[in-house]
């Protein structure tokens, strides 16, 4: 028997926005918000080499040195990449979910120092950004610890992935590496992003897109041409990457706010509307379940069409939205969330 959803009426500034309940219980929490009111059609899963990937994680880092600078350790036991990386890919056998592990891990590390030094002046951020394009177009020799650590990857990844893969891999990586040059661009202005800029940052910032070549490589096969490039295989990868990247927005927009950031998508619908932070999460999340249900949608329709590899592919993709909100919920990063009060 479905539950009695009650009806709310909020007004902001600009309009109405309808708020419902499931059973007539109020959320508590922030958490608790987003639990009742997120589609989420894909069930929770877990790799059977979560714990593996973990520490093998541990060792990468050490062995790249990363492990040695200031908060990493930390900030590793704080977002813990392994188990990310065990919900995104349930299925992936040990060596591509080492190397998934590895890369959310080095991305977190990545995003944050971008984050701190671009606070300060997007133009600091050059050096860091210039070698990490240089290896990933140039396969140019690190200076630094991080330079070293994306190297690494970028050989675990070329020893596993088949060429047009690894390219792909590179290609999506610079993207990422870029966008992070935007963010702190956007932060550094006097006025916080619209709404269409910030989420277009956003999208850049993911970071989620690098890994799709890493969910073919999965396969028993490449991807066709004809598959890869399909106009739907494409939108529903664009889908996949906003909705994962969407729902730790959710999550982290308590931490956001009080470390004054602006490329969020909760916060820019707060900018936007005027309104508590509670709307604002129900306003994302009314985005976020639109963004899945068109991702559940195109997926039907094409499926028929597809081979089982980019059956696997697509499959891959789907796992990044399931992942991040069960990682999201749990993961001490964002802990805020659950302590914050959702009085809509």
């Amino acid at each position: 028997m479905t539950p009695e959803r009650q009806v709310a009426t909020v007004s902001t500034a600009h309009e109405e926005v309808t708020l419902a309940t499931q059973g007539g219980i109020a959320a508590s929490n922030l958490t608790e918000l987003i639990d009742a009111h997120l589609h989420m059609p894909f069930p929770f899963l877990s790799n059977r080499h979560a714990s593996e990937a973990a520490a093998g994680v541990d060792g990468w880092l050490r062995s790249c040195g990363l492990t040695d600078e200031v908060g990493v350790a930390a900030m590793i036991a704080f977002t813990r990449p392994a188990e990310l990386a065990s919900y995104n890919s349930p299925t992936a056998e040990l060596d591509v979910l080492q190397i998934v592990a590895n890369q959310i891990a080095y991305q977190f590390v990545f995003d944050d120092r971008a984050e701190e030094i671009g606070r300060q002046s997007p133009d600091r951020l050059l050096p860091m950004l210039c070698e990490s394009i240089g290896i990933l177009r140039d396969d140019a020799s690190p200076s630094t610890r991080l330079g070293a650590a994306l190297a690494d990857l970028h050989r675990q990844v070329r020893q596993r992935c088949t060429p047009a893969q690894a390219a792909r891999w590179a290609w999506k990586s610079r993207e990422y590496v870029h966008g992070l040059l935007y963010e702190a661009v956007a932060q550094a202005k006097p006025l916080p992003p619209r709404m269409k800029l910030s989420t277009s940052i956003r999208s850049l910032t993911a970071g989620v897109e690098p890994f799709f070549p890493l969910a073919e490589a999965a396969q028993p096969r490449e991807l066709s041409s004809e598959e890869l490039h399909h106009p739907v295989v494409q939108r529903l990868s664009r889908l996949s990457a906003d909705a994962a990247v969407w729902i730790p927005d959710l999550f982290s927009s308590v931490k956001e706010q009080r470390a004054g950031g602006v490329i969020n998508l909760a916060l820019a619908h707060q900018r936007a509307h005027r309104c508590s932070l509670p709307v604002a999460v129900m306003l994302a999340i009314q985005q976020i379940n639109s963004t899945i249900r068109e991702f559940e949608r195109l997926y039907e329709e094409i499926e028929p069409e597809l081979s089982p590899a980019a059956i696997g592919y697509v499959d891959g993709m789907a796992g990044w939205i399931r992942g991040c909100y069960y990682w999201s919920r749990t993961v001490p990063r964002y802990v805020d969330a659950a302590l914050t009060p959702a009085l809509l």
